[in-house]
């Protein structure tokens, strides 16, 4: 799994803790559905890795990466819990 982050920015590894921690509060949102979170933390992690990288593809291809990590963190962090 090491090597996902080689696509990474060092840069842009601050906004996946950050996208989950807010996928979180949403989560915790009883008026948010919960398949609606990936798709209102994409944006988020674009504009967020835009903001860092700078305005250009590079940027927007981190923040879709980020978010896909953050996601993908979650989903695993559950499976994980849910098997012990």
């Amino acid at each position: 799994m090491s090597y996902i982050f080689d696509f990474l920015v060092e840069e842009a590894l601050i906004l996946i803790p950050v996208l989950m921690i807010i996928g979180k509060i949403l989560k915790d949102l009883v008026i948010f559905p919960d398949k609606w979170i990936p798709l209102f933390l994409l944006p988020l992690g674009i504009l967020g890795a835009v903001g860092l990288i700078g305005p250009n593809i590079k940027g927007v291809i981190q923040g879709i990466l980020v978010t896909g990590m953050a996601v993908y963190g979650n989903q695993l962090f559950k499976q994980i819990k849910r098997k012990t």
